[in-house]
């Protein structure tokens, strides 16, 4: 994962700790403070998520950029092959010519 990606998911978990911690000491009922906890916490699981579609996704991305790129540079170097067989093929027939 990106240095970004890492910042991303240690922020958002954090976010989610700090909510958690600040729902549990806040002066409230019991049933007011777990559905509060539910509430955030079902909002942050939403938000990771999507995070983790995004990683996913880019992953992806990257992965069929590294294939198109890899697919290029074969058919360069076989191109290139292919002109240096032609080039010898034809100082062969040059040599051969000579003799």
């Amino acid at each position: 994962m990106s240095k970004s990606s890492n910042s991303l998911i240690a922020f958002v978990l954090g976010a989610g700790v700090g909510t958690a911690l600040g729902i549990l000491f806040a002066p409230d009922t019991g049933s007011n403070t777990r559905d509060r906890l539910s509430y955030r916490l079902s909002k942050y699981k939403k938000e990771l998520e999507e995070l983790i579609d995004e990683l996913v996704e880019g992953k992806e991305l990257h992965l069929n950029e590294a294939k198109t790129e890899g697919k290029r540079v074969i058919n360069d170097a076989k191109n290139k092959a292919e002109n240096l067989l032609n080039d010898v093929n034809k100082l062969i027939d040059q040599i051969n010519k000579d003799n």
